[in-house]
């Protein structure tokens, strides 16, 4: 059974870090396309950063980048979001996907930036 659980989320002040991670069941997170996306209160859900399958090409979002790095560990088959430099609005929540046969969505973690 394939599954994606996220964690992570929390609450931390501007300028901040978090690491989320999104540990999958059931396939390698190695083998297919991965990607987090967000969605804040009130706004349509975007992609902040995304990574192939083999080739392991990175996309990142105009605005988190040089802020946020995407990895992932084969052997804890997991894959990372490193979020640095946190800002107000990178406040929602947070979510991981795989692209394999259809769509995989993991419930999410939630990342708030506020003083």
């Amino acid at each position: 059974q394939v599954q994606l659980v996220e964690s992570g989320g929390g609450v931390v002040p501007p300028g901040g870090s978090l690491r989320l991670s999104c540990v999958g069941s059931g396939f390698s997170v190695s083998n297919y396309p991965m990607g987090w996306f967000r969605q804040a209160p009130g706004k349509e859900r975007e992609l902040v950063a995304s990574i192939r399958d083999i080739r392991a090409q990175i996309n990142y979002e105009d605005s988190v980048k040089g802020r946020f790095t995407i990895s992932r560990s084969a052997a804890r088959n997991t894959v990372y979001l490193q979020m640095d430099s946190l800002k107000p609005e990178d406040t929602a929540m947070y979510y991981c996907k795989g692209d394999l046969w259809r769509e995989f969505w993991g419930q999410g973690t939630q990342v708030t930036v506020s003083p």
